[in-house]
């Protein structure tokens, strides 16, 4: 099997673009032997009886790439860390991945300011100082560059969307079988111009953007971070053909006031997740792009991909080398759940068909997260491999997302998941995003919460948000929000994906805009000060008439 380092090498020579970035072109021959240069430096930097684990934190630049080749012609691993985290959490996450050296700039330097990481202070490379004093390019040292395929070139966090990140192993072979087959299934060709805004340290930009571009020669456009405003005329400067995407960002970029240019571009096809059925008809409507939806993530032991007969609101069917090992599972007895029936409305009538994604057939492509055992367990058992994903199936094999396992909420002993309800939430007029998540009754179960953050230019109006719901026939009888927070900005993990955490702690504890009904069936109004201290007390009284009873 291939490797990274093998499709680097194949590059050599090659004087077509590889990366643009603000301006600057460099060919793909320019990219391998920029990425032999730091392979030198790290071959004469990283000490051999330590880990070669080198914590990348930069924008995305060129740079980040550089040192990607770098590690895959050395059989080092890249550890991609995420900006977004902070002080222990940040210094966690370096330990956790045993690094020994750092390579980032004079702003990522200054986050760990303070920290005790585990990295000592010589061991931090500045891109912007140390690029003068790279080694020159050494062709004998290219060309003996043959690492074993099964070492890590990657140890990629999950999202951390509803719990702490992870850290994925991804193999150089791996990354470099995933970076062809992707490219295969999504038409990726040498004349393609791929626009990268996710962030690399993700594996959607890795696996779906860089590493199909890398495989073919085909041109990489970089942008530093995500803008929403700055995404068309990216597309536009640029002739990009593909792009990938994650969680929420369409439904920002369609956030944006249309233009005159929104279909002078040559965007052919995106590829991503999360992207509501709404929002990806939108988008087809608006610039006339299609979108492609796909299930999948780091770990690369369950896809679902999308086919032309896919219903509006599905994933789509196993891959076809997972026929018949993919099923939805109840989660408390291993035993397969009923397929969704559907009424007249479109709504699940039957919530029991909800469960968690499972492949029957194992983890075999499942590498393991890094020094974490119990997690890596927890994924694999029993001999089959759990995806921690809610879901559940129609009568033809369509599979459905229903949220991730930490988003059931209970509520008159119903148990059912967010997904749907985000997705009917969706559609109410002037909803960018919205994101649904359980807080405890004061007497039993759940209370359905939503946040809901609005176009700038549109206000929320809960008598018309009340309307909407009573007008929504696939909108279950248990699942209308009790409580309503109008947020100004979601709270999103790096990669665009809408972090709950924070929501589920915080509750109705906030300063933002509050709706509540008091009581099912009543109409939503402001929730008061006192509201929010009848609600506390309900829940001592509740608690205390617990421990009196001896529950």
């Amino acid at each position: 099997m291939s490797t990274v380092a093998d499709l680097l090498r194949d590059r050599l020579g090659d004087e077509h673009a590889g990366y643009v970035f603000e301006g600057r072109t460099a060919s793909w021959d320019e990219v391998v032997r920029e990425s032999a240069r730091r392979a030198a430096y790290l071959r004469e930097h990283l000490r051999p009886t330590a880990k070669p684990h080198v914590g990348v934190l930069l924008e995305n630049t060129p740079e980040y790439l550089y040192w990607i080749g770098a590690a895959a012609l050395t059989g080092s691993c890249i550890v991609g860390i995420n900006p977004t985290r902070r002080g222990s959490e940040l210094a966690r996450d370096v330990r956790h991945t045993d690094c020994q050296m750092i390579v980032t700039d004079a702003a990522g330097r200054a986050t760990f300011d303070g920290l005790d990481c585990g990295v000592p202070s010589d061991s931090f490379v500045d891109v912007d100082v140390v690029r003068s004093s790279l080694p020159p390019f050494d062709a004998d040292l290219l060309a003996s560059s043959s690492p074993d395929g099964s070492l890590p070139l990657f140890l990629l966090f999950t999202s951390g969307s509803t719990s702490a990140p992870k850290a994925v192993v991804c193999s150089n072979e791996r990354m470099a079988f995933t970076a062809v087959r992707a490219g295969e299934i999504y038409g990726v060709v040498r004349d393609e111009v791929c626009y990268s805004p996710m962030p690399l340290f993700h594996g959607n930009a890795l696996m779906a953007c860089w590493g199909p571009a890398l495989a073919v020669g085909a041109t990489l456009v970089l942008r530093r971070k995500f803008s929403a405003s700055g995404f068309l005329e990216d597309v536009r400067t640029y002739d990009c053909t593909y792009f990938t995407y994650v969680g929420r960002t369409i439904a920002y970029v369609l956030g944006q006031p249309p233009t005159e240019n929104d279909r002078r571009h040559r965007l052919r096809l995106g590829f991503g997740t999360e992207a509501s059925a709404l929002d990806r008809e939108r988008f087809l409507e608006r610039f006339g792009c299609e979108l492609v939806e796909g299930y999948g993530s780091s770990e690369s032991v369950v896809a679902i991909i999308r086919s032309p007969d896919t219903p509006a609101n599905a994933l789509g069917r196993e891959r076809p080398d997972m026929a018949g090992s993919v099923i939805i599972v109840d989660p408390g007895t291993s035993v397969e759940c009923p397929r969704v029936i559907f009424d007249e409305h479109g709504a699940i009538s039957n919530p029991e068909c909800i469960g968690e994604i499972v492949n029957t057939a194992g983890g075999s492509s499942f590498e393991g997260y890094y020094n974490n055992p119990e997690a890596s367990s927890e994924r694999v058992r029993n001999g089959w491999y759990w995806t921690g994903d809610l879901g559940y199936r129609d009568a033809e094999g369509f599979f459905y997302f229903a949220g991730r396992s930490a988003d059931w909420l209970r509520v008159d002993s119903e148990n059912f998941a967010s997904a749907p309800v985000e997705n009917i939430v969706s559609r109410f007029p002037g909803v960018v995003m919205a994101a649904v998540y359980p807080v405890p009754d004061p007497v039993t179960g759940d209370m359905v919460m939503v946040a809901i953050e609005m176009n700038p230019a549109v206000d929320f109006d809960p008598v018309a948000f009340d309307a909407f719901l009573e007008a929504q026939r696939d909108l279950g009888t248990k699942w209308s929000p009790q409580l309503v927070r109008v947020t100004t900005a979601m709270p999103l993990t790096a990669n665009n994906k809408v972090h709950k955490p924070p929501l589920r702690t915080e509750k109705w504890r906030t300063t933002e805009t509050l709706y509540w009904r008091a009581r099912r069936g009543e109409g939503l109004r402001p929730m008061t000060d006192d509201d929010k201290a009848d609600l506390e007390q309900a829940f001592a009284d509740n608690k205390r008439t617990h421990v009196l009873s001896g529950l």
